[in-house]
């Protein structure tokens, strides 16, 4: 009586240049994603496993606990970290954080 009958209208046909429009910023947020985060970190990754690589006897370096330390003996996965006169610790060497210059520890 004072409702009157509501017909559902046919849905506007989506032409392809819609679509492509829509997407672009899901496209837009992924290239800058990718050149802001994921990127940087894959070369900092690939800079850290060539520092890992070239460690060698008798390199000064600091572990991710802060410990400093000079390299006495190296192994596929480990190595040996003297850090005072007759006290060696064996570790893994991606807990390598950095190699210090020659000369830095007394």
């Amino acid at each position: 009586m004072f409702i009157s009958n509501a017909y559902a209208q046919a849905a506007p046909a989506a032409d392809m240049s819609s679509s492509l429009m829509s997407m672009a910023p899901l496209v837009l947020m992924f290239v800058v994603l990718y050149f802001i985060m994921i990127r940087p970190q894959m070369k900092k990754q690939k800079e850290h496993r060539a520092m890992i690589d070239a460690l060698a006897k008798g390199d000064e370096v600091v572990t991710a606990g802060g410990i400093l330390g000079r390299v006495t003996s190296l192994g596929d996965s480990h190595l040996g970290v003297q850090i005072a006169s007759g006290v060696e610790v064996q570790m893994q060497r991606s807990s390598v954080v950095q190699v210090l210059p020659k000369g830095t520890l007394k």
